[in-house]
């Protein structure tokens, strides 16, 4: 009995270790927050209620929070420009047209900024921005708009030219459309190649996104930062949002290890708790 509590006690010692040391590893980490939709309406799973995401400011605001843009983070690890305490930055994928209707409103009212990534062939389509709305936005100072592909197709699944087109195309899109340069680009369902990376720094870009749950660290691959995505859900979405937002050192790796062991052990995968 002695030899078993003498072990339980090794292993909560090395727990408690290992859970430092992922927490000191990201002592220095921004978190990019990516959300998809806000609506009272519409029941995607990536979808929050207006009254859910106007919490999770009001959360950021009461905590100290300081939402920064993408530039701001790639200037201080470039250049040392100064960060504020506690940066976060704030994305939205897709370009919805709730993005004028629910979110534009909450940031002006909590005097915060976002980058909105846009799919450039679905402007104007129903349920989504028109380039008006996004001229507006733009000029607005609230909102940045950059590029979400051309027309959303996976890009593990280009080559060649196809690729080029898909991520050059978005780019020149946005340029004629707004007159400013398009810096961003966030990789459709999160999946990249190196092909992609290449591109992306090829045509311009200046950084690229995916999505990992992890911090964005000075020595992150400026065409592969990590955001952490925001999810809608039925209970407790604001604690879920803080448990994913100050837990992010320990859900990162869970969460590949979870992906890593899906599709051989699908049982296995369902215990590993992710918020």
């Amino acid at each position: 009995m002695k030899k078993f509590f003498a072990v339980m006690i090794v292993l909560l010692l090395a727990a408690a270790g290992f859970i430092f040391w992922l927490f000191a590893r990201a002592e220095d980490g921004v978190p990019i927050l990516v959300y998809h939709r806000v609506s009272d309406t519409d029941t995607n799973p990536s979808t929050l209620t207006v009254a859910d995401f106007e919490a999770q400011l009001k959360f950021l605001v009461d905590n100290g929070y300081h939402v920064i843009a993408p530039d701001d983070l790639l200037d201080a690890w470039a250049n040392g420009k100064t960060l504020p305490s506690k940066p976060i930055v704030l994305t939205f994928d897709d370009g919805h047209e709730d993005i004028f209707k629910n979110v534009f409103p909450l940031l002006q009212k909590y005097n915060m900024r976002a980058t909105i990534f846009i799919v450039t062939d679905h402007i104007g389509m129903k349920d989504y921005l028109t380039w008006d709305w996004i001229r507006a936005l733009q000029a607005g100072g609230f909102m940045d708009f950059e590029s979400h592909t051309m027309s959303y197709k996976v890009l593990t699944t280009l080559k060649g030219d196809k690729l080029w087109n898909e991520i050059y195309g978005s780019k020149q899109a946005i340029e004629w459309a707004l007159k400013k340069p398009a810096k961003f680009i966030a990789y459709p369902e999160g999946k990249y190649s190196v092909d992609a990376e290449e591109t992306s720094k090829e045509v311009g870009f200046r950084a690229a996104f995916i999505e990992d749950y992890g911090l964005a660290v000075n020595d992150s691959n400026a065409y592969v930062l990590t955001r952490i995505p925001v999810l809608g859900s039925n209970s407790h979405t604001l604690l879920r949002f803080q448990l994913r937002l100050r837990g992010s050192p320990i859900f990162a790796p869970l969460h590949r290890f979870k992906m890593d062991i899906a599709e051989g052990n699908p049982e296995i995968a369902d215990l590993i708790f992710i918020p």
